[in-house]
């Protein structure tokens, strides 16, 4: 899709933003499964800061602060990052929780080696390319303390939606205004060079329902 990156990028990004704005909390204050399961992984090793990638309007990032951890959350959106802050403050949690609005196309905004954990429910299935999915993992590795866990989700090309709606190259398909980057699973397997512990665990979601991976791996230390 290279020569459309940018249209759909900013596309993507006011498509949120109106989401966001039309459905405050649309995905409700429980957290997601894969958060639950990652506080778990992040606890055991001995994790105190998380960084949340896509963090949209909190539910999980909220749910690692009441975990007691630290947490770093970023999103595009600063709709979502709005609604956050409200729920961080309704919830008592406001001071475990640090927002950045940030594209993750472009290099996170952290030192190197400076989180424990880096957390991102369906981020990285989002309109992004290939080459800039392989460029965030990158970056997740440099801002990752070694020993440190990475746990994402992404839609895979076993779900419904594969293949409907408008193709964008790549594997990205658009459907109801949501752009989806699929994954096949080589591409998993190839974002997983370098590091340990790999599990890719197979999961659904929501009503259609979606079909993910849920990813964890550990950087060596």
């Amino acid at each position: 899709m290279s020569e459309h990156e940018p249209e759909l990028a900013g596309a993507q990004r006011e498509h949120w933003q109106r989401t966001y704005g039309e459905h405050p909390g649309m995905y409700g204050e429980e957290p997601s499964e894969p958060a639950v399961h990652a506080a778990r992984v992040f606890r055991a090793a001995g994790a105190r800061q998380v960084l949340e990638l896509g963090a949209g309007h909190g539910r999980d990032a909220v749910f690692f602060a009441r975990e007691g951890f630290t947490v770093q959350a970023t999103d595009f959106s600063p709709v979502g990052l709005e609604q956050l802050h409200e729920a961080a403050d309704a919830q008592g949690v406001a001071e475990r929780i640090a927002t950045v609005v940030h594209d993750v196309r472009e290099p996170l905004p952290l030192a190197d080696g400076s989180v424990d954990a880096v957390f991102a429910h369906m981020l990285l299935c989002m309109a992004l390319s290939t080459k800039e999915i392989q460029a965030l993992v990158g970056e997740v590795r440099r801002v990752l303390r070694s020993g440190g866990v990475f746990v994402y989700t992404v839609r895979h090309t076993g779900d419904a939606h594969y293949g409907a709606g408008t193709g964008h190259g790549d594997d990205i398909w658009e459907h109801g205004g949501f752009a989806v980057h699929f994954f096949p699973r080589d591409l998993v397997d190839a974002l997983a060079d370098g590091w340990q512990s790999q599990e890719v665990h197979p999961f659904e979601e929501g009503d259609l329902p979606r079909r993910l991976w849920r990813v964890t791996q550990t950087l060596p230390r």
